[in-house]
């Protein structure tokens, strides 16, 4: 038995304090899991845009704040009534909590939760889910997750058990980023072989998509981001064609238009940036396109739709972490450890908690894919 069981942890967080303000590594005070809770110790966490956009007003998020939800770690305690999970359980942590009683969670065409939902649109801060302290003061978590701590308490249906020998910092991309990529073309849009394919950003989702296309037997793979540095990771996933918006003599999407006669039978935003959400849309073709936003955009922009183009057979749609729940994580997992998909690649940078903010900048200024944080 743990000898920390059922007792409150200090330990050390990556705290922001305050939105856009440079974050603070900090003690912190982690209290033990109450009913349907798990505690863990983190090994590995995973920088996403998402965190970022927590930190810096573009996402929900309550402050102070331990931001970061991708993470893989060990089972250290389980709360009353949790049965799925022990100490010592290897996990990631997924951030969509079920309450497994709604008509969403009940379905199983979808991974949303109502009650999720509803908490999230109405910004609901959850004083009593929290676990964490810091200074006397109740600190929340991004998404109920808060993997930017040596320990973080979480809803035990947010979590998978993953094989012990599969890689703890390896497997950490599963937890969030590749995940929404490749779900959304093989276990969503259920891309056709022989398909023409574009892809709207390259980071970790757009790159994970395309290794998706790919998998999925697509014929033309397209990636388009202004980073031209991007080029060689994707065309190692699948990518047949590139291009940079910002070399073109002529709107992206009439170059795509021109490139395939009619437009894409399916298009994927990954960036979550307004313009490109319509760039995307104006891509695809008519007749049976198929346009899939995924990009997570600032919380209430809206963007411009040409309702024409839904009359005339252009389907739009969108969905969250791939259409995945978090049971079906081990799977992936397992494919990985089975070279049915590749991680390593996305990995391009690691280090300390303790350089949490110059891993921001750097995400800020494209320079890293995915970059995994460790204590």
């Amino acid at each position: 038995m743990s000898s920390t069981k059922g007792k409150v942890i200090k330990c050390k967080a990556a705290v922001a304090w305050e939105q856009s303000q440079p974050i603070a590594i900090e003690e912190i005070e982690v209290a033990p899991p109450t009913g349907k809770e798990v505690r863990i110790k983190i090994v590995s966490a995973g920088l996403c845009h998402t965190d970022v956009s927590g930190w810096n007003g573009g996402f929900p998020n309550s402050f102070p704040s331990v931001l970061g939800h991708e993470g893989s770690g060990i089972v250290e305690s389980v709360g009353e009534g949790v049965t799925s999970f022990e100490e010592g359980d290897h996990i990631l942590v997924f951030c969509l909590p079920r309450c497994r009683e709604c008509p969403l969670c009940k379905s199983s065409e979808i991974n949303l939760c109502q009650r999720f939902l509803d908490k999230f649109y109405s910004q609901e801060k959850d004083v009593a889910s929290s676990r964490l302290s810091c200074k006397g003061k109740t600190v929340y978590t991004l998404l109920g997750s808060g993997t930017y701590s040596e320990y973080a308490v979480v809803n035990e249906s947010m979590l998978c058990k993953v094989n012990k020998e599969a890689p703890l910092d390896k497997i950490v991309p599963l937890s969030c980023g590749v995940t929404t990529g490749y779900g959304s073309v093989v276990n969503f849009a259920k891309v056709k072989p022989g398909s023409t394919c574009a892809v709207f950003g390259l980071g970790t989702v757009g790159l994970a998509a395309i290794m998706g296309c790919k998998q999925r037997g697509a014929k033309r793979i397209i990636g388009i981001d202004i980073n031209n540095g991007k080029k060689d990771i994707a065309r190692k996933l699948g990518l047949t064609e590139f291009y940079n918006p910002n070399e073109q003599d002529k709107p992206i999407e009439d170059v795509l238009t021109e490139k395939t006669v009619r437009g894409c039978d399916y298009t994927f935003e990954c960036s979550g940036i307004k313009e490109v959400l319509e760039s995307s849309l104006k891509s695809c073709r008519l007749g049976g396109g198929h346009c899939v936003l995924i990009g997570a955009p600032p919380f209430g922009q809206k963007m411009t739709l040409d309702p024409y183009k839904v009359l005339y057979g252009c389907h739009v749609s969108g969905c969250i972490l791939g259409g995945y729940k978090a049971e079906d994580l081990s799977q992936l997992v397992d494919d990985y450890m089975n070279k049915k998909i590749v991680l390593d690649e996305f990995i391009t940078s690691s280090s300390s908690i303790e350089n949490i903010n110059e891993a921001f900048e750097n995400m800020g200024k494209g320079n890293s894919i995915k970059h995994i944080m460790f204590f």
